[in-house]
């Protein structure tokens, strides 16, 4: 196709109305060639706006404005943002109002009928979670997504939790619980050298998909939508250009369908694991070749990742004050608020490190002065709500949003809590009263020296407890 006969097809009303609808207030991105032919990827104007189509004539005029790129593929971002006006707003995790959950099946034209499969088994454990109705599909030209419209997750979760915490724990957990038959499938698959069967989780914070109807990169295909109850009937005619089968309800959606999964699959796997200090995960992948199974020295050898600072604070602080109050549950409460103190003055109140996700913004509605109590914690203050957890921001840390965002995300550094735990506590009894009662002193003397290697003390502190059992033999 010529840039003319690109322009032809983005002037169809339905082509038109289908693409504003779904980029709506998300970040848009469009692919199209340099001068030398290697492929281009826009996502700002010159001045460091993000791109944007909120409604339909603005395609013809991103086209235009960038023709001499030669776009061809329109893609939208998996977030949905509150404003995009600047570089910063595609940052800002405050900024994150919706996050669609997308299931990536990457295949060929030759692998199609696997790719299908695939999401056969992704829709029926869906569907198994009372999730079907916010679900739709889209082939590409070259592969399947499973999407799940981001209105599915009422607000009540999402003021607890950022959206793309939601998304991205929907995704890993459903692969998780499928991994073994989507093994088994693209065992079977045929392994071609250009796209062999594929299946992983893809979201993170700057991630876009094809809209609806978009031309693919390379073939004269289109991307099209159909919903789960069609699957059986799928071909990948369906994409030509000149006579596609697109089905528009792909906007249904049910509010509120997907919260049940998303507190199963938030307590499971414990968010988006692209924040910062946050330790990465090893994401679910599945690929149509030989799946070799770790060793177990290649899982030990793995064990004991290194921890993020936020959740290093967390625990510390935590311990501290279990030494001196002993109050589990408040100590919970205490290490997370301290946490997100800390992480707030260095990185200017970065709101998803609440337990309210956005709740740090100014905007927010805040308790009232007069219904807030102090505790004192030696010579350092801290706000009490009314229901008696610590508090900061106008959000309060209960002791289950510590295990969500501090115990769940050292679990998932592959070290059991209860280790790194009783390492706290362990190392802490190394230093006088004094210094835990003191703010500064056990920031500069407790904190900071492990800050980025605590996973080292929880390990040395393992070594010895085995080597004290085999001494007992």
């Amino acid at each position: 196709m010529d840039f003319e006969e690109v322009l032809a097809h983005y002037s169809k009303p339905q082509v038109r109305e289908e693409i504003a609808e779904y980029c709506n207030g998300r970040w848009v991105a469009l692919e199209g060639l340099e001068r030398s032919g290697r492929r281009a990827f826009l996502r700002y104007t010159r001045g460091g706006t993000p791109l944007t189509i909120n409604k339909p004539e603005n395609i013809s005029l991103l086209l235009r404005r960038f023709r001499y790129f030669k776009p061809r593929t329109i893609y939208a971002s998996v977030n949905s943002y509150g404003k995009l006006e600047n570089r910063e707003d595609t940052e800002d995790p405050a900024n994150i109002m919706k996050t669609m959950p997308v299931w990536d099946v990457d295949a060929s034209l030759n692998s199609w009928e696997y790719a299908v499969k695939a999401s056969e088994v992704i829709i029926d454990r869906l569907d198994k979670e009372r999730l079907s109705r916010s679900v739709y599909l889209k082939w590409s030209g070259r592969g399947i997504h499973i999407h799940v419209h981001g209105e599915a997750f009422s607000q009540k979760i999402l003021e607890r939790n950022n959206p793309l915490d939601v998304a991205f724990s929907v995704v890993e957990y459903i692969l998780r619980k499928t991994k073994d038959q989507l093994v088994k499938l693209a065992a079977k698959a045929p392994q071609t050298e250009d796209r062999p069967l594929k299946i992983e989780n893809k979201i993170d914070i700057k991630r876009v998909f094809t809209a609806p109807l978009s031309l693919h990169r390379q073939l004269d295909l289109c991307c099209v939508c159909f919903k789960q109850n069609d699957i059986y009937n799928f071909s990948p005619e369906w994409a030509e250009i000149e006579n596609y089968r697109h089905d528009p309800s792909w906007k249904i959606y049910e509010e509120g369908e997907g919260d049940q999964l998303a507190e199963k699959a938030l307590a499971e796997i414990g968010g988006y694991d692209g924040w910062p200090e946050t330790p990465k995960r090893r994401h679910i992948r599945v690929f149509a070749e030989t799946m070799k199974v770790p060793t177990r020295a290649a899982v030990k050898e793995a064990a004991y990742r290194k921890l993020g600072r936020f959740q290093v604070m967390g625990l510390l602080q935590a311990a501290r004050y279990y030494l001196i109050k002993g109050d589990i549950d408040l100590a919970k409460s205490f290490g997370l608020n301290r946490a997100i103190f800390y992480a707030w003055a260095k990185r200017h109140a970065r709101d998803r490190l609440t337990r309210g996700g956005r709740r740090l913004r100014a905007e927010t509605a805040k308790t009232k002065a007069a219904e807030l109590r102090t505790e004192q914690i030696g010579n350092e203050t801290a706000y009490l709500s009314p229901r008696g957890w610590f508090i900061i921001g106008g959000a309060e840390q209960s002791a289950r949003d510590y295990d969500q965002q501090i115990a769940k995300r050292i679990e998932a550094a592959a070290i059991p809590y209860k280790d790194a735990w009783e390492a706290a506590i362990d190392y802490l009894k190394s230093f006088s009263g004094d210094v835990l009662l003191d703010q500064q002193r056990f920031y500069r003397e407790v904190y900071r020296p492990v800050r980025d290697n605590f996973h080292t003390v929880i390990k040395r502190r393992s070594k010895i407890g085995e080597q004290r059992t085999l001494d007992g033999y």
